[in-house]
């Protein structure tokens, strides 16, 4: 027990990166966050876990994990949007499963039900909105497979701002018009996935649907941003998270 207490002491003032970076650490700030259940619109049950934050109301952000699952790691981010002062709610598109291994996260990614994650994500958006502790703002972020849903997410229902870490993006002008907020990207010049190509697309659609966007590209590749990953990259991941506060500064708070 006082071992316990000692790391939960200590996780208290450390930096995002180092929590991410050891798994000890991140599942003593995951533990603080609360398990929520809700049944979507479409009646199945789900389960999130969410961050509150010291003051409220607060605006509220919505996060979508990586193809690996609703782990640890996304929900010590969770708890560090909830410090600075969020309410926010870390979704599971995977019933509960979490991958270790690449083969893994691949299975339970193709696994996912295109018709249920919109379920899912519209739901839980839809239930953000209107907690007693939120403000009625919401943005979304996202990284890999979640930065991709963290987009849907704002298409399905209407989001204030949404942010994209190397993640799926549309080139469906008429689709992008639904989008009540700007988009951020988070893009690795390195990535053979999500490419310059498949982003200039997007960039086009959203010009033409005449709604807001801006991009950041990184000399990194795909993942850059997971301090567990071969690909990690410090100062690039720690610049594209200062963008990502100010941008949910700028959009969802005042």
């Amino acid at each position: 027990m006082l071992a316990r207490r000692s790391v939960v002491k200590g996780v208290a003032g450390l930096p995002l990166a180092s929590l991410l970076a050891n798994p000890a650490l991140a599942a003593a700030a995951a533990a603080e966050l609360q398990t929520v259940r809700i049944t979507t619109d479409g009646g199945r049950k789900v389960a999130g876990a969410l961050a509150k934050p010291a003051q409220a109301p607060a605006a509220a952000v919505m996060l979508v994990h990586e193809w690996w699952g609703l782990n640890d790691q996304i929900k010590t981010v969770a708890r560090e949007l909830a410090k600075e002062g969020y309410l926010a709610l870390a979704i599971d598109l995977y019933k509960g499963q979490v991958a270790t291994s690449r083969d893994g996260a691949r299975a339970l990614m193709g696994g996912v039900a295109a018709g249920e994650a919109v379920d899912t994500v519209a739901s839980w958006a839809r239930w953000l909105k209107g907690h007693e502790l939120a403000t009625g703002k919401l943005g979304t972020v996202g990284w890999c497979f979640g930065g991709g849903w963290s987009l849907n997410a704002s298409l399905h229902e209407a989001a204030d701002a949404t942010v994209v870490y190397y993640g799926r993006v549309i080139d469906d002008a008429g689709q992008l018009a639904k989008l009540k907020g700007p988009v951020l990207g988070h893009f690795a010049s390195r990535d053979q996935w999500i490419n310059q190509d498949m982003v200039g697309r997007f960039e086009k659609a959203m010009d033409a649907a005449g709604r807001p966007y801006t991009s950041h590209w990184y000399e990194a590749d795909h993942a850059f941003a997971n301090p567990t990953s071969a690909r990690y990259d410090q100062e690039d991941a720690q610049l594209a998270w200062q963008r990502t506060l100010e941008f949910f500064a700028a959009n969802l708070k005042g």
